[in-house]
């Protein structure tokens, strides 16, 4: 059976037949099953998740992780829900109960629903919309209204405060995030998923690496991961936005995070790593998506790897990095790229992989020049403002004599 999925699907719609139901409500039904199965299948994956970052996090830390509940603690996760499920659900004080409790409802929605536009396989995708690049910045910015109706309806100082820096620094990396999604879809000159996979005979990310890098870093500061997880920074605003949650609603944040992590590691797979694409996939749907995932994994344990290994900035620091460098550099990318998409329209795809190649290294190139001709001034800079340090030799008389 080479493509299964569609098979079952044929399957059932027989069996509805039969039982003398009309085409239009057989649609309807296997669409909902679609998003049951679907959303079941990324939340189990989610929950393992949690079992899988842990233990890779153990060895960057040089120790075990959970190696106690089911053979090498597989099970621990199935633990740590049951913890969450039966831990007391508290309300504070004064808190708008409707939005408190629909926030991490809304949070976690809005993760699965850009599941809906991955495509897994030449034949598998939940909608193949035309402008699925567009629902997927549309999608993502309703996760931003469930952070600040979270941390507004806790009626407390730091959950309002962490929400406001967090909102603030999702709303701004947002700009260059869309700016790098636009690089894609001006390559394929479609909005589409599955025209965008199709159209990477060479994966993007060898085309126009810098937009790929460009992604990758505007998505790790919309999840919140380190270096930039201002709304858990302790030290600061004591856990940000969700400090009032407790329970299974702060575990629906958490699960959010983690599976926007996984998304986020689809979408840029799809986008610049060919997605399902792999060899065999035309003959075998069903290997599409085990490709996808295998991409998806890398990503994500790139994503790990720099959460523990990189230390938290300001948000400040994180603000000013976004629209001094990022931005712009993102605007130059878009523009250099488009230029150059329309000069070598008609020519063979080797020229125009290696034109695009190099194009974006001379920026890279270019760009570290700037930077390190920058970082010179500032050291100056900072040396010329830097007060005289008072040798300990010096004896007080002296300097009381010099005042």
């Amino acid at each position: 059976m080479s493509d299964p999925v569609n098979s079952i699907a044929e399957w059932l719609r027989t069996i509805f037949s039969n039982w003398g139901l009309s085409e239009g409500l057989i649609t309807v039904i296997l669409a909902v099953l679609g998003v049951v199965i679907l959303a079941a299948f990324v939340l189990i994956i989610d929950i393992m998740l949690v079992w899988i970052e842990r233990k890779i996090v153990a060895r960057f830390q040089d120790r075990f992780g959970p190696n106690r509940v089911g053979p090498f603690g597989i099970i621990q996760p199935i633990a740590d829900v049951i913890k969450l499920l039966i831990k007391e659900d508290i309300m504070p004080n004064g808190a708008d109960k409707f939005i408190f409790n629909i926030a991490p409802i809304i949070a976690l929605a809005a993760v699965l629903l850009l599941w809906a536009v991955v495509p897994f396989a030449p034949t598998i995708i939940g909608a193949d919309i035309n402008v699925a690049v567009l629902y997927v910045v549309a999608i993502g910015s309703i996760g931003t209204l469930a952070i600040i109706m979270a941390g507004w309806a806790s009626n407390n100082k730091y959950a309002l405060l962490g929400a406001f820096r967090t909102v603030a620094l999702m709303i701004a990396y947002e700009v260059p995030m869309l700016i790098a999604l636009l690089v894609p879809v001006l390559l394929a000159r479609s909005m589409g998923m599955q025209t965008i996979v199709a159209a990477q005979s060479t994966w993007y990310i060898f085309v126009v690496p810098l937009a790929a890098v460009i992604l990758f870093i505007s998505s790790i500061a919309e999840l919140g991961r380190t270096p930039f997880d201002i709304s858990e920074a302790e030290s600061e605003i004591v856990a940000g936005f969700h400090i009032e949650y407790t329970g299974m609603k702060f575990g629906l944040f958490y699960a959010g995070e983690l599976l926007h992590a996984l998304t986020v590691s689809a979408l840029i797979s799809t986008l610049f790593l060919g997605g399902w694409r792999g060899p065999f996939v035309d003959q075998v749907p069903i290997l599409g998506p085990v490709y996808l995932f295998i991409k998806s994994f890398l990503v994500y344990y790139l994503i790990m790897w720099i959460r523990y290994s990189f230390p938290r900035v300001r948000i400040d620091q994180m603000l000013g990095f976004n629209w001094k460098f990022l931005t712009p550099l993102a605007l130059f990318l878009l523009i250099v790229v488009a230029i150059l998409d329309k000069l070598l329209v008609g020519t063979s795809q080797a020229v125009y992989v290696l034109v695009m190649l190099g194009a974006n290294l001379v920026i890279v190139w270019a760009t570290v020049l700037i930077l390190r001709a920058y970082a010179r001034v500032e050291r100056k800079r900072i040396g010329e403002e830097r007060p005289v340090a008072i040798s300990p030799d010096t004896e007080s008389s002296e300097l009381v004599g010099q005042e």
